[in-house]
C-alpha cells in the first residue's frame, strides 16, 4: 500500500468508524435507558468499533461507492438489538431509540465544525491531517444523519414513522421492514440507471437527500462559525 493511499485511509476510515460506532452506540444506551437492556446484555453499548463494524456493509461498499463516484454513499453496520416491547412505552420510546442514532451524528457534526477553529494551532502537516479528517466527518456524520432519516424500515426514519402513525396504519407499514433494503438500494441505484434509457429523471430521491444534506452541512458549517 503506497503512503497516499495510507493517507487516504486514515482521513476517511477514522471518521466513518467513529460515525457509525457512535450512531449505534447510541441506539443501545437511550433503549437501556427507556427499558430494554437486550443491546446493554450483549456488549454492544460499546464505543469498541470492533462491536458494530460490518467490514462489507461499513467499510467496503461505502469505499467502493466512493471510488465509483456515486452521488451518494450507502453502507450499514451491525444493526443493535432492540426489544421494543421491553420499553416502558413502545411506540413513544421506539421513536426515541431510532432517533438516537440520528442525533447522535448531528453531534458530532457540530463537534467537528467547532474543532476547525484548532486547525490553526498545528503545525502545518498536522493541520491538514486534522482538517481533512475534520471536513470527512462533518460529511459522513451528516450523510448518516440524513439517510437514517430516510422513511423507511428498518431504517431509523422509518422506525420513527412507525411509532407516530395510527396504529391501523403503522402495523402494515412495519410490515416493509424486511425488504426496505432491497426497495432502498432499487430507489437509490437501480431506478437512477434505468433512467437514461427512457428518458426520464429516476433520481429524485438521490437529489432530495443530497439537497437535504448540503443544507444540514451548510446551517452547520454557518451555526459553528465557520462560514
Amino acid at each position: 500500500m503506497t503512503a497516499n493511499a495510507i493517507y487516504l485511509a486514515t482521513i476517511w476510515v477514522i471518521p466513518v468508524v467513529v460515525a457509525v460506532t457512535f450512531h449505534e452506540a447510541a441506539h443501545g444506551f437511550v433503549a437501556r435507558l427507556l427499558g430494554d437492556d437486550t443491546a446493554w446484555r450483549l456488549g454492544r453499548v460499546s464505543f469498541n468499533p470492533l462491536k458494530h463494524i460490518d467490514p462489507v456493509g461499513t467499510i467496503l461498499l461505502p469505499g467502493m461507492l466512493l471510488l465509483l463516484g456515486s452521488p451518494f454513499l450507502f453502507g450499514y453496520a451491525k444493526p443493535v438489538p432492540v426489544n421494543f416491547r421491553a420499553l416502558r412505552s413502545p411506540r413513544r420510546d421506539m421513536v426515541l431509540v431510532a432517533a438516537a442514532g440520528p442525533a447522535m451524528n448531528i453531534a458530532l457534526a457540530i463537534l467537528a465544525a467547532l474543532a476547525f477553529h484548532l486547525v490553526g494551532n498545528l503545525p502545518t502537516t498536522g493541520g491538514q491531517w486534522l482538517a481533512e479528517n475534520l471536513r470527512n466527518a462533518l460529511l459522513i456524520n451528516v450523510v448518516l444523519a440524513v439517510f437514517n432519516l430516510f422513511p423507511l424500515p428498518p431504517l431509523d426514519g422509518g422506525r420513527i414513522l412507525v411509532g407516530v402513525l395510527p396504529p391501523a396504519a403503522a402495523a402494515p407499514f412495519a410490515r416493509l421492514e424486511p425488504y426496505g433494503i432491497p426497495i432502498l438500494i432499487g430507489i437509490l441505484f437501480v431506478l437512477p440507471m434505468l433512467g437514461p434509457p427512457l428518458g426520464i429523471d429516476l433520481s429524485i430521491v438521490s437529489r432530495v437527500l443530497a439537497i437535504a444534506t448540503s443544507a444540514v452541512i451548510d446551517a452547520i458549517i454557518y451555526l459553528t462559525g465557520n462560514g
